[in-house]
């Protein structure tokens, strides 16, 4: 920082104390306070949108990759026993199918996620660097004017004797409010504009994410829905009439009954 900067900094932090004490009026403009509180939810909700959009995309990756552990050890615990029953037959269906909506979640979820919604949201959210510049370049600005017509008043209340400070002190009111409004206007025009595009920017990321997790659902209902034929019709009709649990407690009981599962 540049030794003018540095006198910069310093003076608005003084006029910035003074103001909290009372003795320099704060300017308040309502319609840049109104617009910014708008802003600020915006960058917020944005910001939750990416984090919770990496977030379910790693969770989808999670539940592919433990959904294919699981099926492994299934189609192993089944193998083990006998590769050529009906269940074991069943277990290495359900392998395969999992196998296969694993490998495409990164060619039919993964990339097109990433394309159409991540990549997204973190343009969106690469420009509030930006735009917070702005605002705080207009904030130090207001400071700067707040300041400037401090010292009018103070100099209009107990004027000097020489003649010269006072329209000195003027010219530097009105300059600092020339670059003030400048700042300020283009906040209060163009905020607006940003917040009415953020739905027409993202109406195509909402859709292809609605289109993304139907396609995944109707693969997965396919894919898993193909192993039913794999089970006997007698355990089709007993899960359709809810009788699995009876048959469920009963084989718990019989090895309830073994010696070695027996209670001491």
């Amino acid at each position: 920082m540049s030794w003018q900067g540095f006198k910069k900094s310093m003076n608005r932090a003084g006029t910035t104390l003074l103001q909290k004490t009372g003795q320099i009026e704060r300017t308040v403009d309502q319609d840049f306070a109104s617009e910014e509180a708008k802003y600020r939810t915006f960058e917020k909700e944005c910001g939750i949108l990416q984090k919770d959009g990496k977030s379910y995309l790693d969770a989808m990756r999670a539940m592919s990759s433990a959904q294919l552990r699981l099926a492994e050890t299934v189609d192993a615990f089944y193998g083990a026993s006998d590769r050529v029953s009906d269940g074991a037959i069943a277990a290495n269906a359900y392998k395969r199918s999992v196998e296969e909506l694993d490998a495409g979640i990164g060619r039919e979820l993964d990339a097109p996620y990433r394309s159409t919604i991540l990549d997204p949201l973190g343009k969106m959210n690469a420009y509030f660097p930006t735009i917070n510049e702005h605002i705080s370049k207009r904030n130090k600005k207001l400071l700067d004017y707040d300041a400037a017509r401090s010292k009018v008043r103070k100099m209009s209340e107990k004027p000097s004797e020489d003649a010269t400070k006072l329209p000195k002190a003027q010219q530097e009111l009105d300059e600092a409010k020339e670059i003030f409004d400048l700042l300020n206007d283009q906040l209060v025009r163009e905020i607006p504009i940003l917040l009415e595009q953020r739905v027409p920017y993202f109406d195509p990321s909402f859709e292809a994410m609605i289109r993304m997790q139907c396609k995944f659902a109707e693969e997965g209902y396919e894919k898993l829905s193909g192993v039913q034929r794999y089970f006997d019709d007698k355990v089709r009709d007993d899960y359709a009439a809810g009788q699995l649990d009876a048959q469920v407690e009963g084989v718990l009981q019989e090895m309830r009954e073994l010696s070695i599962c027996g209670t001491s």
